[in-house]
């Protein structure tokens, strides 16, 4: 850990819901604080593909043992992710499907650093001093034509085609996962969500909630915010407090 680290706890609470339209919830979530990790899956494929797939990566990130330093243990992360894909893949040709994946957003924290990966559009948000800032960015068709400057935020919420990833575990043989690393100051609050969150939910009215002290009643708000807009998807929120 680097000379400049300190102690800092970490509280944290999720909470997941199958939505108001769909009939299984394809989304998983591991919620470890005291190894320092956290993980949200969003399958894709229907039900007996997506749910499974999202299971078999928060079982594999659950058996990955905390190391020493931040770096070795985001190594054993991402191995596992990447053994993941490739059990997948094999998956996929035996039972003779189209596509099996999911998305996946990981937190891995020690002290006051933090390593986020993601494959997909599951988000990490940071909450700091009231200003709401994403970690992590989509890997989807509508933030490459927004980061091309075709396509405005508002648009791509609305896009007909904002349900397409274009990276996820399982749908590709070599995975590329995102990587990024962060500074953890206490008083933050950090967010895992898949997209059934943020789609149904702005940005400023996650900010709002996120305010708020304790995690778990954190977390059922925002799981009810997007209840009441419908919640066409499944929802899981994971947040952990810094202090």
């Amino acid at each position: 850990m680097p000379a400049f680290a300190q102690h800092i706890q970490y509280r944290s609470a999720s909470y997941s819901h199958v939505g108001m339209v769909r009939q299984i919830n394809e989304d998983a979530f591991l919620e470890l604080p005291e190894n320092g990790l956290w993980a949200v899956a969003d399958g894709m494929g229907g039900h007996a593909a997506g749910d499974y797939v999202a299971s078999l990566i928060v079982d594999s990130l659950r058996r990955a043992s905390p190391l020493d330093t931040l770096a070795m243990y985001t190594l054993a992360l991402r191995a596992a992710l990447v053994e993941v894909n490739a059990a997948v893949r094999e998956e996929t040709v035996r039972r003779a499907v189209s596509m099996m994946g999911s998305t996946v957003v990981a937190l891995a924290a020690q002290g006051n650093q933090g390593v986020c990966l993601w494959a997909g559009d599951s988000r990490l948000y940071r909450l700091r001093d009231g200003e709401l800032q994403g970690i992590s960015r989509d890997h989807s068709y509508v933030q490459d034509l927004q980061d091309s400057g075709l396509l405005s935020e508002a648009e791509a919420r609305v896009h007909p085609r904002a349900n397409i990833v274009t990276r996820a575990i399982g749908v590709a043989d070599a995975l590329d996962l995102g990587i990024t690393h962060l500074d953890i100051l206490p008083g933050d609050t950090l967010l895992l969500c898949s997209d059934g969150l943020n789609k149904t939910a702005e940005d400023h009215e996650i900010r709002d909630v996120l305010g708020h002290a304790d995690p778990y009643q954190v977390v059922r708000s925002l799981v009810h915010l997007g209840l009441t807009r419908g919640a066409p998807d499944n929802i899981t929120a994971i947040v952990v407090k810094a202090s």
